[in-house]
């Protein structure tokens, strides 16, 4: 539901996403993550870095993952999608991941630890948020549950 209170429009909250869901979407960030990382630049693990910051700017709160299961990213407080800034906000720990998987050895226990930590912060929180969603203010919904409230 959706009302409006002196010209902003203010949300009531949305119901957590699927766990399921959020994984898989991540998971297939995480494939473009990749993908990035492979090419043969100097460059590449910048540009893969930049994309996992900002992946959730685009088309409307959603990255490619979201896009393809049915998710979206939107501020908590006014239910609209997040911009550029809260999509590095709410990406930071992963990108702290991501760089701590850079370093030979003991990087990749210190990137799966946060990694793990940001799961268990998702599955365990009731609005399914993880510690980049606190940060940032957002939440992660399921765009189907949205269409159906604003009827």
């Amino acid at each position: 539901m959706v009302a409006q209170e002196g010209g902003i429009t203010i949300s009531t909250a949305y119901p957590k996403a699927n766990n399921l869901n959020r994984f898989i979407a991540k998971f297939l960030d995480f494939l473009v993550v990749s993908a990035i990382g492979q090419i043969p630049l100097r460059s590449s693990a910048l540009i893969a870095l930049t994309y996992l910051l900002i992946s959730d700017g685009f088309s409307g709160g959603r990255s490619l993952g979201k896009q393809l299961i049915g998710l979206q990213a939107v501020v908590s407080d006014f239910g609209i999608a997040v911009s550029f800034r809260e999509s590095i906000l709410r990406n930071f720990p992963l990108g702290l991941a991501y760089l701590l998987i850079q370093i030979p050895l003991i990087g990749w226990a210190l990137g799966l630890c946060v990694l793990g930590f940001e799961s268990l912060l998702l599955i365990g929180n009731p609005k399914g948020n993880r510690l980049g969603d606190e940060l940032a203010g957002t939440q992660v919904i399921d765009q189907r549950v949205r269409a159906s409230q604003e009827k």
